[in-house]
């Protein structure tokens, strides 16, 4: 009997084994039929079989152990697919209501089903919240300055876009000093949304797909989390990492503008401000545990960069400025960066997405990818040893 009922069993493994397999290049599939005839088949035999260590039991009760452990690994392995972009500012209030869009979430239009089918959607907010009030900063040169307020309820039309967490770490936070800071802080918190990036918040958990993911914004301005204090910054990750499975780093730092696309591996200088070492900053914060690092601040696309596994994108640009903004020649740049990482931030797949802003401003789709063109040329500029490249369709290869 036990020659007859041995390649049965093996048979009965070998059948889920090929479920498996299939999962694994398919995804997950619910749990096929077949796994639920095997317990069947196994809870049977268990009770028709009385005899102490039956060697045909031994081999049933391995053979449904072996397929369960098998299954159980596929169902447990989870991934989160993340969106980040750059700088959003939907219209200022300040110095005139005629900065303000006609309609805001109807600049989102275009991106918002991409946007919220994301289990976590970033972006950087450049400036504060605030209806009206507040002291505006003291502008020497109103040709190089820009004040930015936006309405009270230009939060809710952000979050409506799909997006999930706002870095505040950046120069306009400062348009309006302190108060501003605590407007924007408070309408945030009143509106549960999540954020980070203020010197006094720094840090930011958000759960999605049953994983903690750890958030935080650096920039090297008053009253943001200090982008310059590089091991600083470093520990911050590291014991945000140690709370959480994966952890996302958003910076804003760099010169500006169409003359500073590629990447300085050193201090930038802009308007007699030291804007940081950026390349340094990412390094310091993937080798402190980060899985994603995304920047902005140049208002122009950058490189990207694979280091060590995780990915390092050194500006997303602009996406959604509307009016105030130079959106000229490659400043109109507006790319959506979408990555698949695993439970353990293990990277699986990434995208750009390529949108343009045009006129007074607002993301709409560019059938001609320049941003993703535009990203891979400054890439193997900056980064000629690198095996990467961003196909016809945006995916980054690797």
């Amino acid at each position: 009997m036990q020659k007859v009922f041995l390649p049965v069993s093996l048979s009965i493994y070998f059948l889920f084994l090929g479920f498996s397999l299939q999962a694994k290049e398919n995804g997950i599939p619910p749990i096929p039929d077949s796994t639920i005839q095997i317990s069947r088949f196994h809870a049977e035999m268990m009770s028709r079989d009385k005899v102490a260590h039956n060697p045909l039991q031994q081999i049933l009760d391995s053979t449904i152990i072996i397929a369960d452990q098998i299954h159980l690994a596929h169902v447990t392995q989870r991934s989160i697919r993340i969106v980040a972009v750059g700088d959003v500012m939907p219209g200022t209030n300040y110095p005139s209501e005629s900065y303000l869009p006609r309609s805001c979430s109807a600049l989102f239009q275009p991106v918002k089903e991409i946007i919220s089918k994301a289990d976590v959607a970033i972006a950087n907010l450049e400036g504060v919240f605030s209806s009206n009030g507040g002291t505006p900063k003291n502008c020497k040169d109103p040709k190089t300055c820009y004040v930015f307020r936006m309405p009270d309820e230009y939060a809710s039309c952000i979050m409506d876009a799909g997006f999930d967490i706002l870095g505040v770490a950046n120069n306009h936070v400062n348009d309006f000093g302190l108060q501003g800071r605590k407007n924007t802080a408070a309408l945030l918190d009143k509106l549960d949304i999540p954020f980070a990036g203020f010197a006094d918040r720094t840090t930011v958990i958000y759960e999605s797909n049953g994983l903690k993911i750890g958030f935080c914004a650096f920039a090297p301005h008053t009253g943001t989390v200090n982008m310059k204090d590089y091991e600083g910054a470093a520990r911050l990750v590291s014991e945000l990492k140690s709370k959480t499975d994966i952890v996302i780093v958003s910076f804003h730092g760099g010169a500006e503008g169409k003359d500073h696309q590629n990447l300085v591996k050193g201090d930038e200088t802009f308007l007699g401000h030291n804007r940081g070492n950026t390349y340094l900053f990412a390094h310091k914060v993937v080798d402190a545990g980060a899985d994603l690092v995304v920047g902005s601040g140049p208002h122009v696309v950058r490189a990207i960069e694979m280091y060590k596994g995780k990915l390092i994108a050194y500006s997303l640009g602009n996406f959604c400025t509307y009016q105030r903004f130079n959106l000229s020649g490659p400043n109109a740049n507006a790319p959506l960066l979408e990555v698949e990482l695993d439970e353990n931030g293990k990277l699986l797949s990434s995208r750009i997405y390529s949108f343009l802003q045009l006129g007074e401003g607002g993301p709409v789709e560019d059938p001609e990818n320049r941003a993703a063109k535009r990203i891979m040329e400054l890439s193997r500029q900056d980064f000629p040893d690198q095996n990467l490249r961003i196909n016809s369709g945006g995916q980054i290869e690797w």
